[in-house]
């Protein structure tokens, strides 16, 4: 990461504490409306993390200068995770209940999301979570404003197999929640279109693993054999740095075995020399070279509130504006910032993305997204090379494992489940 502000630095600095900051004057707390932040600052997770904080605090003034909330200013309250995800839990717990925050912004991995979520349950808070994650899950507190696996994973490996003709496949992934269950989610799906098992290699590394040498040279041996072969990536955080790096040494280039990646974007791929990657893929709901009017206005509002024309944007950030967007139409459609309120007031209400389109919460409280397909270019940009034609609806519940095929999720009247068994008309427990 590089270009920090002062007020960056600061922010950092607090791992288990909060800090308050905000683009006017302090006030008395009955003047202001709390927005909490729990992204990590520090570890593992840094990489991808900051510059996520740094937006809220950008999406927040943004919406300062347009008078606030209700008449009130807005007042952002940072914690530090730390990539320790029972510490997130806890920091979760002080934003609502002693920095008394309306709704908090945060979590990456699905593992952090998890360890909160029964803390935005018991405390009935409000979470808006930004990235691509596993699915199987829907929770009445939580708004999943990242890409869900049909809206990212399966149209990825559709465009792997009918556009570049791959039939042996590599998921690779760190270890945790959300590449385990995507990489099920996904060998499922590829049994179901023919794929012998045997074409089907999967391997796991730790949070922050740095030796690839072994596991590249797997992959080359497995790609050796006469099959076109891709690499599905769900390696998370810093670890991509080393292994794209060894991609490289060992002269893996995208025309022989192409990487698609559902975790790296610009931000990971501004920290390295990106020339041994051009090619290869990664899919997302936005790209910072998406050329529309929304989309560079927000990027020069962004270089300017950082003060760096080199600071770049990504999809998670667009999943914040959008949640964090819809969160402000919520609130002053309800009229108050009570969770309950804001829950029943936010289904259906839309505001526009970045790539032209608009962004629909939907009953599961999921969203509308286009889902795009990048190349990687030499100056860590991407060039759309495939996109849909239409927004995708978020799906909870994957239709392509047996024991999730027939759940759906709506949190609105009479259903009011995250979790509704279609065959049973019944809901299960919570979710």
């Amino acid at each position: 990461m590089k270009n920090f502000s002062a007020k960056s630095a600061l922010l950092a600095a607090a791992l288990a504490g909060s800090v308050s900051l905000s683009a006017v004057p302090v006030m008395a707390q009955d003047d202001t409306i709390k927005v909490g932040i729990l992204h990590s600052l520090s570890g593992t997770m840094a990489i991808s993390e900051t510059t996520l904080k740094d937006t809220m605090l950008f999406l927040i003034e943004q919406q300062n200068a347009k008078g606030g909330v209700m008449g009130k200013m807005l007042e952002p309250v940072v914690v530090d995770i730390a990539s320790d995800w029972p510490l997130a839990a806890e920091l979760a717990r002080q934003l609502i209940e002693v920095d008394e925050v309306d709704a908090v912004f945060g979590c990456w991995t699905s593992v952090c999301r998890k360890s909160v979520l029964p803390v935005f349950e018991e405390l009935n808070s409000l979470l808006f979570y930004p990235v691509q994650y596993e699915g199987e899950e829907s929770q009445r507190n939580v708004f999943y404003t990242g890409a869900s696996p049909n809206q990212q994973a399966i149209p990825a490996v559709d465009y792997l197999m009918n556009e570049e003709g791959v039939e042996r496949w590599v998921l690779a992934g760190t270890d945790y929640v959300y590449p385990q269950t995507t990489n099920k989610i996904l060998e499922q799906y590829l049994l179901d279109k023919g794929v012998a098992a045997e074409d089907i290699m999967i391997n796991y590394t730790p949070f922050g693993h740095s030796d690839w040498q072994t596991i590249v040279s797997d992959i080359v041996a497995f790609g050796s054999e006469g099959k076109k072969t891709a690499v599905v990536s769900t390696i998370n955080g810093d670890a991509n740095v080393p292994f794209y790096r060894e991609l490289g040494n060992q002269g893996v280039a995208a025309e022989d075995i192409p990487v698609v990646a559902f975790s790296v974007g610009e931000e990971e791929l501004s920290g390295f020399d990106t020339t041994p990657l051009v090619g290869h893929l990664a899919a997302w709901n936005y790209f910072m070279s998406v050329d529309t009017p929304e989309n560079e206005q927000f990027i020069a509002d962004w270089q300017a509130f950082i003060g760096s024309e080199d600071r770049v944007t990504n999809d998670p950030m667009e999943a914040h504006m959008i949640g964090f967007n819809l969160w402000v139409k919520a609130v002053e459609a309800a009229g108050t910032t009570d969770a309950d309120a804001v829950i029943d007031a936010i289904v259906g209400l839309e505001t526009p993305n970045l790539t032209g389109g608009m962004a629909t919460m939907l009953p599961n409280h999921h969203i509308t997204k286009p889902v795009l397909i990048g190349e990687i270019q030499d100056d860590g940009q991407f060039f759309v090379v495939w996109e849909t034609e239409d927004l995708v609806p978020g799906d909870a519940w994957s239709d392509f494992l047996p024991e999730s095929a027939m759940l759906e999720a709506d949190w609105t009247a009479p259903i009011n489940c995250g979790n509704y068994n279609t065959e049973t008309e019944s809901c299960g427990s919570a979710m």
